[in-house]
């Protein structure tokens, strides 16, 4: 077993713990996804021959998660906090909710990536294969977006945000996959 399969494990496991240490019930649902997601990746990892810097990723990401929902800086959430001003209010672009979006959307373009490339005629043009990781990655990111109002419904969580929130984070998938996308396509033609 790779090392990185077992660090998405803790992972999971320390944010399920977490959530019930500082009494947030609602990241349950996000460890149980963490979870799940490690399963997969480890399960699938026979046929997909995942490329270690994408599984470190994941790592990287679920940690950026884990102290973006559970941690704060004075009395603002991690994930609440402004990086760079580029957008005042009400977008408040960059934040760093924006910015694990846009991340983890590059890591899930290049997770896919070595699913995509062993699906896919070897002649394929290279515009078909980015169109296809950008469409599986950011309807990823949609099915992301309904676990996020999950805690909404069943705990009756203030939950991350209203629409903008969501529009936002939905465009910073889009941004993540396309550079994902891009990343892979490069490793690709390195590889060749």
């Amino acid at each position: 077993m790779r090392v990185a399969f077992v660090v998405n494990y803790v992972l999971a496991v320390l944010l399920g713990l977490l959530s019930i240490i500082v009494g947030k019930s609602e990241f349950l649902i996000y460890a149980g996804v963490l979870l799940f997601v490690a399963v997969l990746l480890h399960v699938s990892d026979r046929f997909a021959s995942f490329h270690p810097v994408a599984l470190w990723g994941f790592s990287v990401w679920a940690v950026l998660h884990i102290v973006g929902g559970l941690g704060k800086i004075g009395q603002t959430r991690v994930y609440d906090f402004v990086l760079i001003r580029l957008v005042g209010e009400p977008y408040s672009i960059l934040r760093y909710d924006q910015f694990v979006h846009f991340y983890c959307y590059v890591v899930i373009a290049l997770l896919l990536g070595s699913v995509v490339q062993r699906v896919v005629a070897k002649d394929a043009h290279w515009f078909t294969v980015a169109f296809i990781l950008v469409l599986a990655s950011t309807g990823i990111g949609a099915l992301n977006e309904i676990v996020e109002f999950l805690p909404v419904v069943l705990f009756n969580s203030p939950g991350p945000g209203g629409y903008v929130n969501t529009a936002l984070d939905l465009i910073a998938n889009f941004l993540g996959s396309i550079v994902g996308s891009a990343v892979f396509l490069t490793w690709l033609r390195r590889r060749a």
